[in-house]
Formats: C-alpha cells, structure tokens, sequence
C-alpha cells in the first residue's frame, strides 16, 4: 500500500471496496498502468468496516465466505498486477486538465490519471439511531452498529434491534456463539432475504415481532432493556450486548459536485457501457445506475460492471483496442 501521487496513470480507481478490487484487477489484465484511492484506512469498503465477520452468500463460486476472507482473496487477486494503492485519502475533486488528462485532488495532492472508474459505493456512510439518551452513554462498550470482533458477543447476552438483511444474518451468524439472541424488529414484514427469515423463524433465536427499544439500563455496563410492544406492554430483558441493525445514511458527498450527471438523488448515471456523462469518467457498482433500469445493488452485479467500465476505457485510452478483451484461459497470470 503506498501514498504516493506521482506519475500519470492509465486508470485511476475511485473506492477499494469488492468492485475497486476487482477493477484493478482486470485493469492489470488490460496491462494498464492502474492505481487506486480509497478514502479509508483499509481496502475492503463495507465488507471491512460494516460486517467483517459476516458470511456472503451470493459470491460466484463460494457457498459462503466471510466478508473478510473475500476481501482477502480479491487483494490477492489484484496485487498480482501491482497497482498503486493509495489508502486513507478523500477525493474532494476532479478536474480535467489543459492536456486532457484528469486530476482528482486530494488533501494529500494531486492524482493525474488518462481515466477514471468510480466505485465508491453508497459514499459515506453513518448508522441510523435510536432516539434515546440512555443509549448514547454505552456506543462502544455494550452498544454496536458495526461487528469488527466477533468475539465482544462469545457467550453473551445479546439483543439484536431490526428487520434487514443486516439484522436477521446476525443473528443467525451469532446464534451459536453468543449465549442468547433476541431479535426485535418494529413490524411483522421483514426487509431480509426470504430464505434468511426463514431460516430465522426456524431457528433458536428468540424473535419479538412489533417490538421496540424504550430503555437502556446498567450502571458501567449494560444490565437490562426495555423493550415494548407497540401494540400493547413493556418487557423487561436482561442483557449483555445490544447490536443496532437500522441501516445507514449514505451520502456521495463531493462526487456530486464533480459535473457528473446524477439519477436521483444517490446515483451517478451511466450508460450500458458504464460512461458518465464526462469523457473517459466511468462509473460502476453501487453508486451507479442507468435511466429505467432498476438498480440491482449486488457484489455480483458490481464485478460485472466494472469490468466492463475497464474494458471500455481501454479503448478511450488507445482508441485501437477492442472492449472484448479476450479470455483469460488464453492469458498467463
């Protein structure tokens, strides 16, 4: 991992989540001079910072992985061609140059780069909260929005608050290795995957439907919740460790400031060649979407776009080559 910003690169990438990595990657395999700047500390994106130790199901080629252990494999995968990684670095701007090369400025410096591919996935992101002073005391030792270390929650006491995809594959993740789950969510719908809820109802965590968090309580540490039913009474819980699973406030932050045109109000808009509306500016995974097309916010669908936005700015880079890049059995890594 470097920070340096010298040089003018054939491929700059934008995010070092899952669709960054595999970017560079297949960039490497173009034979393109490709770096990357990730505004986190880590590469990884979500999979690093929001559920590391959460298993994915819907990777080609892997029945489940551990998001860590894919994000792993895909560094693997990358480094093979050498890119320049560059970490812990926020793009305040692009700016296209006199010579028609374009700079993303960082507070760090400038990178100058003959195209970009944005992946940056749902931007910046911060938890939804609960609206509850108590709660705010125990952020950090005994209440968590993200898992990092699996083993906070090792024979604990645990009560898991929400009804996505987040809330429900916790607790099946933790239900044999905490003491107890206890999931609650506010409504009887969930928002999970069918099969997940599934799975849940037929498990042994313990779920509270139309239920909410009134109270935290615990002097140094968490002792008990208050939790209610919004049809009727209160219930009292005691417990260790409460996981809050509420989803996320996503904000692309200065990429919409970029000149780039947007489709709605969280998407930058492409084509089905994953062109922005700006020259040799790509845009792939979460963060992008095409006008009518309903946007399918998958890791799969993630690779398949950048890999053609890659593809595709191979030949803005050298108007000569094909999109089609051949098959990689017919390639020596």
């Amino acid at each position: 991992m470097q920070n340096g910003n010298n040089d003018v690169f054939d491929v700059t990438i934008v995010g070092a989540g899952p669709a960054g990595l595999f970017g560079a990657f297949y960039a490497g395999m173009r034979e393109l001079k490709t770096k990357i700047v990730e505004v986190l500390p880590e590469v990884g994106g979500q999979l690093a910072v929001l559920y590391p130790g959460k298993f994915i199901y819907d990777v080609p080629g892997h029945p489940k992985v551990l998001a860590k252990d894919l994000v792993k494999l895909l560094l693997e995968q990358t480094l093979q061609w050498n890119p320049m990684i560059c970490l812990d670095q926020r793009v305040t701007d692009l700016k296209r140059r006199d010579d028609g090369l374009w700079e993303l400025v960082t507070p760090e410096g400038g990178h100058v780069t003959k195209t970009v591919v944005i992946t940056a996935g749902i931007g910046a992101f911060s938890p939804n909260k609960l609206a509850l002073d108590d709660i705010n005391r125990f952020e950090g030792r005994g209440v968590y929005y993200f898992i990092k270390d699996k083993t906070l929650f090792r024979g604990k006491r645990l009560l898991i608050v929400g009804g996505g995809d987040s809330a429900v594959d916790w607790a099946l993740n933790l239900k044999d290795y905490a003491r107890q789950v206890t999931l609650i969510h506010r409504r009887d719908q969930f928002r999970a995957a069918p099969g997940s809820v599934t799975d849940l109802m037929h498990s042994n965590v313990s779920v509270k439907l139309f239920h909410e968090v009134k109270s935290v309580q615990g002097s140094t540490k968490i002792e008990r919740v208050v939790i209610f039913d919004n049809r009727k009474e209160e219930t009292t819980l005691d417990v260790d460790v409460v996981l809050l699973n509420l989803g996320f406030k996503a904000d692309m932050g200065a990429i919409r400031n970029w000149g780039i045109e947007l489709l709605g109000t969280r998407y930058l808009k492409v084509n089905a060649r994953m062109e922005t509306n700006l020259p040799g500016v790509y845009a792939a995974g979460d963060i992008a979407a095409q006008p009518e097309v309903e946007a399918v916010n998958l890791i799969a669908t993630g690779f398949a776009q950048v890999t053609v936005a890659v593809n595709v700015a191979a030949t803005y880079i050298n108007p000569k080559a094909k999109v089609f890049p051949g098959h990689s059995s017919e390639r020596r890594l």
